[in-house]
């Protein structure tokens, strides 16, 4: 016998989960009046954006990129938010690929010898880890770029099929 979700039970499962902080979010700004297109390249963006391998500097970045390309703040700090797990797990990769691609030594640090650097002292940290950074910035641009093309051209297809179901569920709601 198969089981039932309802929408009214605590979010512990994961499919509610996922339903209640993305898929309902994601609705709602398309119901609001974002196109298809604007929500793929704000999820294509902050996710991207989210990865980058300086700490503390995705806000930043993914506010920017909302307000200069007009795109919802909400949104894109939604996505960049969902990124983080990813982008802690990627950092480490990162700063190994820079190594490996600028060939300089590779830094065998892990997050947590990192995170210890940081608390002793943030500038000598700053100073130690710049150049390893420098490095997987430029790794992650390259990364981001073509993940972010990938991405949007991904997402806009599954976005305005997404939305012509939900304009035809909501045409077809009966209004109290």
């Amino acid at each position: 016998m198969g089981t039932t979700l309802s929408l009214n039970a605590p979010v512990t499962h994961p499919i509610l989960m996922v339903r209640r902080i993305l898929i309902e979010p994601l609705t709602g700004f398309l119901r609001q009046g974002m196109t298809p297109k604007e929500l793929a390249l704000t999820i294509a963006l902050g996710f991207t954006l989210g990865l980058t391998p300086v700490l503390g500097s995705t806000t930043i970045l993914c506010t920017l990129a909302a307000l200069l390309l007009r795109l919802n703040l909400p949104a894109i700090q939604l996505i960049n938010g969902l990124t983080y797990p990813l982008q802690l797990a990627l950092f480490i990769p990162f700063l190994r690929a820079g190594a490996w691609v600028f060939r300089t030594s590779d830094p065998s640090l892990t997050l947590t010898q990192i995170a210890a650097l940081i608390r002793a002292n943030v500038w000598h940290a700053i100073a130690a880890l710049w150049v390893v950074t420098m490095h997987a910035l430029l790794v992650w641009l390259l990364f981001g770029c073509v993940a972010t093309g990938v991405l949007y051209l991904i997402l806009v297809p599954i976005l305005e099929k997404w939305s012509f179901i939900e304009g035809r569920r909501t045409a077809t709601t009966p209004t109290p």
